[in-house]
């Protein structure tokens, strides 16, 4: 299936939706360090509900360690400032959906990283900032299922 990664993020409630997330979908999730929260945190638990169990979640002390780890064909990196929209990727099995922290999103450098295939966003009204992390790995994961006849589900 597909590999988010949240890198570096912040919230712990997002975490945990993306958490169930991956446990619906059969994702892989990959958060990049430093968090902004301990994995134990309740609010990480609470938004996860009973479905840590049921996800494939990594946590990667740095991004070189991820990337040495999960050795990407090819990576989309999701940013505000792309010109193509998450709609116009042919989306393959194995595929990374790099996703950046809440309050700043990806940095030039991490966006700027050799594994990075492509810069890619999601459509929103003019004016507005971003969307809530959970919710933009939603949006795209379930389109990248989608091309993909949702393999697995029921």
């Amino acid at each position: 299936m597909f590999r988010i990664m949240f890198y570096q993020p912040c919230i712990p409630p997002n975490t945990g939706n993306a958490i169930r997330l991956a446990a619906n979908t059969g994702c892989e999730l990959h958060l990049i360090e430093p968090l902004g929260f301990s994995m134990s945190d309740a609010q990480v638990k609470r938004a996860g509900l009973d479905y840590h169990e049921m996800a494939n979640v990594t946590v990667h002390p740095n991004l070189v360690t991820a990337w040495t780890t999960l050795k990407p064909e090819r990576v989309f990196a999701f940013t505000a400032h792309a010109e193509r929209y998450h709609t116009d990727v042919d989306y393959r099995p194995g595929d990374v959906l790099l996703f950046g922290p809440e309050p700043t999103g990806l940095p030039e450098e991490v966006l700027s990283e050799p594994e990075v295939t492509d810069r890619v966003r999601i459509p929103m009204l003019a004016g507005r900032r971003s969307h809530n992390l959970a919710n933009a790995a939603s949006i795209v994961v379930y389109e990248a299922w989608r091309q993909n006849g949702f393999a697995g589900a029921v």
